[in-house]
């Protein structure tokens, strides 16, 4: 299907706090309540209509982990946002965005939207 514009957005945060489950229900409407840890990088796309036109938007799930923190680093590239995610019954996955957002702004470019995104229910 073609598309009059392409925007890339990348989930970041802790693991655990429900990246994936946020990229399924975007992308297949569904909810998963169990899911497998993100290893590197998984990707899903939607189509939406603007004002007529047609938009595809990139979704790119990042593996929490520490380990993947520098595989996560050159999602950034290219990305028109940043999903900041942590659990809000996990006060320590709050704390840890401050580490997220650093590496969002290190490595992405200056005209990047960050959203911030209390996830879990």
């Amino acid at each position: 299907m073609a598309y009059a514009y392409l925007f890339k957005y990348i989930i970041i945060g802790d693991t655990g706090v429900g990246k994936s489950c946020l990229l399924l229900q975007f992308t297949d409407k569904r909810f998963q309540p169990v899911h497998d840890l993100t290893i590197g990088v998984e990707f899903g796309a939607r189509m939406i209509t603007i004002d007529g036109k047609q938009i595809k938007l990139q979704i790119w799930d990042t593996a929490g982990q520490e380990s993947f923190r520098s595989i996560t680093r050159s999602y950034y590239r290219g990305a028109a946002g940043a999903l900041l995610v942590y659990d809000i019954t996990q006060r320590h996955t709050f704390n840890h965005l401050t580490s997220w957002l650093e590496d969002a702004r290190q490595h992405s470019n200056s005209n990047m939207v960050i959203m911030l995104i209390g996830n879990k229910w």
